[in-house]
């Protein structure tokens, strides 16, 4: 068994210490997510905003102006979306059950693997909008395939495929 001098160890341990610093120093640190459940926040103009991991639990965005907003990750669990413009807006594995998003602009959003069963799409615009890996229910699925057109320009996958529509 061949062991090591003990000045090469000393030399891995500190080599090891400013990896470490040099990737801390650098940013890489946790996300704080930012809450803002229960707010009314209607009419509120978010566009292009980054809410990656953000709580948005029952809180009433109707009217809202979130046009390319990243929604990834985040909870917007039982949220009034009615009547917002979502165009461009990126959902990917976001939690929506029980969102409302009736009569929402969802032009060429993303949802794909987000968590939307029990989840209100009623009047909603979803040209070019991406449905991968999304659990809906099975009405809420055909209701959505009665108007489902368009291509994901993002993407590049139709509406209708990412719905499974026949």
């Amino acid at each position: 068994m061949k062991t090591l001098p003990v000045s090469a160890i000393a030399r891995r341990i500190l080599m090891g210490l400013i990896l470490l610093i040099t990737v801390w120093g650098i940013g890489i640190s946790p996300v704080h997510a930012e809450s803002y459940d229960r707010q009314s926040l209607r009419y509120a103009d978010f566009a292009n905003r980054d809410f990656r991991g953000d709580d948005f639990t029952r809180a009433d965005l109707a009217n809202a102006n979130l046009q390319g907003a990243d929604f990834r990750g985040a909870r917007l669990f039982d949220t009034t979306l009615s009547q917002a413009d979502m165009t461009g807006a990126n959902m990917t594995g976001a939690t929506l059950d029980g969102a409302r998003f009736i009569r929402t602009n969802l032009t060429n959003a993303i949802l794909e693997g987000a968590y939307a069963f029990d989840t209100d799409f009623r009047g909603a615009v979803i040209e070019g909008a991406d449905f991968t890996d999304v659990l809906l229910a099975p009405k809420t699925n055909n209701q959505l395939c009665k108007v489902a057109t368009g291509t994901n320009p993002v993407t590049g996958r139709a509406t209708r495929d990412t719905l499974y529509c026949p």
